[in-house]
């Protein structure tokens, strides 16, 4: 027998996903669901799902299934859109609320117009240079600078916004695509990485982000944090400053302290479509 299953589609800054409400069953989905409801040409077509689920101490749990059907343990763009999406379908504007993440319990505070949500502003937790999730997880020591392989040159900064990233400051943004496959397997990383590439500019950052299991998209919430904390651990912008980090898609505005204990993140979302799908019995 055939599944149907309603769907919801949001994008922060064209980061688009879809929203699976699953918190009446609990019943996450698995890679190959993932896969195909993302797929451009088959499926739904999104950068990644968003899959809700009950959570004792927030109002959610989001599991962020990547386009490849392998699970990012944040996303910034994702939360957002979650955000929205709870506040869309549970009625009243709350001024705060909390959603449950592989990156921990997230303090989130929608921005209303008329409409409805229009943005939101996330407590997007510490950015580590200590973390499983990085080089230094396996030698227990700060790891500000992560070598890349010596034929590409480069160095860069191994930052975790619960999800591994490197940074690499300075770096021609135009390399994304050729270089961004090879660094997401850098055998430093344990659980691969998205990879940053970033232009200083006086007043903020520009990025194009190579997403770890979804490629080049158009904005990375953790991407432009992880960017924004490398930048301010080089003194090349300000601390305690809400900086902008302009993405493909746009505009996104990042608050690091000089202690990197609390990363904000604030920026606009959208609702694109719902409906209702057949899941293919044989993806």
């Amino acid at each position: 027998m055939l599944e149907r299953e309603r769907i919801y589609k949001y994008h922060g800054l064209g980061n688009d996903f879809v929203v699976l409400d699953r918190r009446q069953t609990g019943v996450d989905i698995d890679a190959e669901l993932s896969r195909w409801m993302c797929d451009r040409r088959r499926g739904i077509g999104a950068d990644g799902v968003l899959c809700l689920l009950p959570s004792q101490e927030g109002l959610a749990r989001m599991v962020v299934h990547n386009a490849d059907g392998s699970i990012a343990e944040m996303c910034g763009n994702g939360l957002r859109c979650a955000v929205k999406y709870l506040v869309d379908h549970g009625g009243g504007r709350p001024e705060r609320l909390q959603v449950e993440t592989g990156a921990g319990l997230l303090a989130c505070v929608p921005g209303y117009e008329a409409g409805g949500v229009a943005e939101v502003d996330i407590s997007m937790g510490p950015a580590r240079l200590v973390a499983p999730n990085l080089p230094s997880g396996a030698t227990g020591q700060p790891f500000v600078e992560a070598p890349i392989p010596d034929h590409l040159g480069l160095r860069g900064t191994a930052v975790s916004m619960g999800n591994p990233h490197l940074v690499l400051l300075g770096h021609p943004l135009y390399e994304a695509e050729r270089l961004g496959p090879v660094l997401e397997h850098h055998p430093s990383f344990p659980d691969r990485t998205n990879v940053e590439f970033v232009r200083v500019d006086p007043d903020g950052l520009t990025v194009v982000v190579w997403e770890r299991g979804c490629g080049l998209t158009q904005a990375c919430g953790t991407g432009a944090c992880a960017s924004a904390a490398a930048a301010v651990l080089a003194h090349r912008l300000p601390a305690d400053t809400w900086l902008r980090v302009t993405l493909p898609g746009g505009d996104l505005q990042i608050r690091v302290p000089s202690d990197l204990s609390e990363i904000r993140l604030r920026g606009p979302v959208a609702a694109v479509f719902e409906g209702v799908v057949t899941i293919p019995a044989a993806r």
